[in-house]
């Protein structure tokens, strides 16, 4: 059955280049329209081409050093490479989402022009191919690794063997979570300066509409969706998936050593990886609407191809245990189920706190009638209850997956039915994945029909499309941000196997001062890290509104429509800025935990790594939720409710979307990555810090 895994990514590939095809036999509008999708293409590849050019230097300085480690006898010859597979996919991946996002947008507005399915179609077949894509590439990395690892080490003993092979593909994955993390913070960085510095000059100083033509950072805004919603996100979730895979097979060798069954037990991630592909596959075909559809029908059609996908995952899984791993370890399927559910619960909680058809997102709404002070009150208040529900939700299923797979009787075992939850929730990413990409594609067509004159008609499809990919996109990040919890909790343990596997056991006795201290410098870490980011939107977006004010002040005409502003202008602004902020959150990440093991030890390590998924999986919960329902409320004044567009509870709303932009884009989002990469550096540099920590 292992040959599943690159089967199914060879078939994932190849409907994504289907879609491509499909899309790209769609008219992209008239002249007009054509122009402003070229102007926000050729700002996105600019970005891109810039940060991966400085992402290159540092994965070779990274490569180096981890070659010079192998040269002192730390690791073995494989890492340094699977380094850079890991990082070069996950970057590939957001690139080629980028792309068709990008060339979907004019498309999108030009079929709303006649249907509103016609749209729905063009921008989810967009964020099916970043879906997609994300789940074939990394299935495929994953199974050339395997194979060829396993024919490498084919004389050695079967235990050394898997070992050897899992250590090796635990080190592809820390090369995507280096991509992802600046992926998502320089992406993350660039979409909400350019945001926030267009929508307070513009809506809130000049009272122009949003996307209008005349504003000068509206490309940029544009630009940012795509560099940050798409590209950041698709390296995101493609880390997500081939670190929950990788960290499960990892236990999986550890897990049935005594039962003779290690390499059934890393087999069956990668194989139920594979079903969750074709699942997936399958459930595009079932996202349909009707023409008049309101957002609650709009909403079904998207979740019936999740919940289609969800249904085949279910299904198919359980013959996969039994067949692969045998009736005995049938429980392992139900940890599977308890992965699945969780998020299903993640997905319906993050819907209520942040869609404009529920109670908190109406009450924020409500609360800007007495100004942007009431709103921001309102909306960290939303955002901190709504942690509850995923919080439990994740409990519940760690629980469940360690006992149902026999963790009373081995722990070892009850382990591995934590990383297979994961595997489990994050089966059917490429179906996810696709409704939450959707977004940012529909938000541009949005901006294309505003910017090209579009009649009412068609700015009113786009919108309904945009609201629905604001809930679409705030479920999906609390998906993603659920998932890491699993999958930074298996990484952990896998750490601890590691060391054990080295001889160097962890000693987690809770009244270990170590281990407390690194408890304390964990939790504390997210808020580090956040502070940090925010702080370059901030910096960002003020150097922005500067801009867009010069603009206005000095471009005669332009307020009157009679001129064009300077876009590039803005876009080279964000780049530049974006490029050198996203440095130093960064170095954070990857620094800490060596700096952490060496100084005060591996127990103080362990403690990093612990407290660190604590606080951060609840505070990006927040962040997400909170910046979620604030552009929700926004959007729902601006359909005519309290008041409506250009009322003063509209543009208290507005002040409370600008805040939210950071959280649920660039902070809230960037944390997962945080708390599953510190795990995967403290596993690639296990043996170094062991040698050099000043506590043996």
């Amino acid at each position: 059955m292992l040959f599943l895994a690159p089967v199914g990514s060879l078939i994932a590939i190849a409907f994504a280049v289907f879609l491509i095809w499909k899309i790209m036999r769609y008219d992209e509008g008239t002249p007009e329209m054509k122009e402003i999708a070229m102007w926000v293409r050729e700002g996105a590849y600019a970005y891109i081409k810039r940060q991966y050019f400085i992402v290159g230097i540092f994965f070779a300085v990274v490569f180096l050093i981890l070659f010079l480690l192998y040269l002192k006898g730390y690791l073995i010859i494989f890492v340094p490479f699977a380094f850079l597979t890991g990082g070069f996919f996950s970057g590939l991946c957001g690139f080629i989402g980028m792309s068709v996002a990008t060339r979907s947008s004019s498309r999108t507005t030009n079929a709303a022009r006649t249907s509103l399915n016609g749209a729905l179609q063009i921008a989810f077949s967009s964020g099916a191919v970043m879906g997609l894509m994300v789940v074939g590439l990394g299935l495929l990395d994953l199974s050339v690794w395997y194979y060829f690892l396993d024919w490498y080490y084919r004389g050695l003993d079967e235990a050394v063997r898997i070992q050897n092979i899992t250590s090796t593909m635990l080190n592809f994955g820390m090369g995507a979570s280096f991509m992802a993390l600046f992926a998502r913070v320089g992406g993350g960085i660039f979409t909400k300066a350019a945001d926030v510095g267009a929508d307070l000059v513009g809506k809130v100083e000049a009272g122009i509409p949003e996307d209008d033509a005349r504003n000068p950072a509206v490309i940029a805004d544009n630009v940012g969706d795509n560099v940050g919603d798409v590209a950041g996100m698709g390296a995101d979730l493609y880390e997500s998936y081939v670190g929950s895979i990788v960290a499960t097979m990892a236990l999986g060798s550890a897990a049935f050593v005594h039962y003779g069954k290690s390499l059934q037990g890393i087999t069956v991630p990668l194989v139920m990886a594979a079903v969750g592909v074709l699942a997936s596959l399958i459930g595009t075909f079932f996202v349909r609407s009707k023409e008049k559809a309101d957002q609650k029908e709009l909403l079904m059609a998207l979740r019936r191809g999740v919940f289609v996908s969800a249904f085949l995952v279910a299904v198919s899984s359980y013959f996969v245990i039994k067949f692969v791993l045998g009736a005995q370890f049938i429980g392992v399927y139900w940890a599977v189920f308890s992965g699945l559910v969780a998020g299903l619960v993640i997905g319906f909680s993050t819907e209520f706190f942040t869609s404009d058809k529920y109670s908190p997102t109406r009450g924020i709404a409500a609360s800007a009638a007495t100004g942007p002070a009431t709103v921001i009150i309102s909306g960290l208040s939303v955002g901190m209850i709504s942690t509850i529900v995923p919080v439990l939700a994740v409990a519940a299923a760690i629980l469940a997956s360690f006992y149902f797979s026999g963790g009373a009787s081995d722990f070892n075992l009850g382990l591995y039915g934590v990383g297979i939850s994961a595997v489990g929730m994050l089966s059917t990413l490429g179906i996810t994945l696709a409704t939450d990409a959707y977004g940012p594609v529909a938000d541009n067509a949005g901006g294309n029909a505003e910017m090209s004159h579009q009649p009412p008609e068609v700015r009113k499809r786009t919108d309904a499309l945009d609201t629905l990919g604001n809930t679409t996109a705030a479920t999906g990040k609390g998906f993603a941000i659920g998932s890491a919890a699993l999958s930074a909790l298996a990484l952990i343990a896998a750490y601890k196997e590691h060391m054990h596997a080295l001889g160097r056991p962890i000693n987690t006795d809770l009244m270990n001062p170590r281990l407390l201290a690194g408890l304390f410098i964990g939790g504390m870490l997210p808020f580090a890290f956040c502070s940090l980011t925010m702080s370059a939107v901030g910096r960002t977006a003020s150097r922005v509104v500067m801009e867009v004010r010069r603009q206005f002040r000095e471009i005669k005409g332009l307020m009157e429509g009679k001129v064009k502003p300077d876009y590039a202008r803005c876009v080279t602004i964000v780049t530049a800025s974006a490029q050198k902020e996203m440095i130093v959150p960064s170095l954070l990440a990857i620094l800490a935990p060596i700096l952490v093991g060496i100084f005060i030890g591996i127990e103080a390590g362990a403690g990093l790594l612990i407290g660190a998924l604590i606080s951060g999986f609840v505070l990006a919960i927040m962040m997400a939720n909170s910046g979620g329902a604030w552009d929700n409320a926004k959007k729902y004044i601006e359909s005519g409710a309290e008041g409506g567009k250009g009322s003063p509870s509209h543009k208290a709303a507005v002040v409370g979307d600008t805040v939210g932009d950071p959280f649920k884009d660039t902070s809230g989002p960037s944390l997962n990555i945080l708390i599953k990469l510190m795990s995967m550096v403290s596993i690639v540099f296990a043996s170094f810090i062991i040698s050099n920590t000043l506590f043996k």
